[in-house]
């Protein structure tokens, strides 16, 4: 499991999984300087031994990075939960070089605990029933939070894997449902449904193994049949 950008594992605390699933909490590591998100993905991916078979859960920027581990990894599923899968599914305003380039001469500086007060206070105005979000933010390294947006921006993943399991909240503003086709819709959630919403996500989280076992019922029964 890996959270969000510069939040820590509370983040995803309130998930539940069967009884034969351990869940297991990734930090954030450190980014190296100019390190490419392919790179960093490997890092994140080291300590999972390669030959035994897993299920990645990534939150927001952390479902784009559980996407690029998984090319290293042996992966039975992949689900991202209030993220996206694909370039086409970001906003149009993330996708226009110009800004990129602009965003990426803003002074590393600027990405600081009391730009994040800043931000978790518009958040709170916008939508006053979500937590605080400091609580959750406890990675507020200047380079870290940067590096993070950048490669956001950047990320040009134009072939979704078929494993991939995709959960929104229809109220998301960050990646906006309308741009996405996910697997799960959780009903008035926002950007933090992982905490807000956790109910309804336990609940699709508890089904998706059954649906597994079905699908591969029914191939077992075609190929008996042919």
């Amino acid at each position: 499991m890996v959270s969000g950008m510069g939040a820590g594992y509370e983040v995803l605390s309130l998930l539940k999984f069967p009884a034969d699933i351990t869940p297991v909490y990734l930090p954030w590591l450190q980014p190296a300087v100019d390190e490419s998100l392919t790179h960093y993905a490997k890092r994140m991916a080291a300590n999972i031994p390669k030959t035994e078979p897993c299920i990645l859960l990534g939150y927001s920027f952390g479902g784009i990075v559980v996407q690029e581990m998984a090319k290293e990894l042996e992966v039975q599923k992949i689900i991202i939960l209030a993220s996206i899968k694909s370039e086409t599914e970001k906003k149009r305003l993330f996708k226009i070089k110009p800004v990129v380039r602009y965003f990426d001469r803003l002074p590393t500086g600027m990405f600081n605990t009391q730009s994040a007060r800043y931000y978790a206070a518009v958040r709170r105005w916008i939508d006053p029933k979500n937590p605080n979000l400091l609580k959750y933010f406890t990675q507020r390294d200047p380079y870290y939070l940067k590096w993070c947006a950048m490669q956001v921006l950047r990320w040009e993943n134009k072939t979704p894997s078929g494993k991939v399991i995709q959960i929104m909240g229809d109220r998301d503003i960050v990646f906006p449902i309308e741009r996405c086709k996910p697997d799960y819709v959780i009903k008035n959630g926002t950007h933090l449904f992982p905490i807000t919403r956790f109910r309804e996500v336990n609940e699709i989280l508890a089904t998706i193994d059954l649906q597994n076992i079905i699908l591969v019922l029914l191939i077992v029964l075609i190929r008996t049949i042919m």
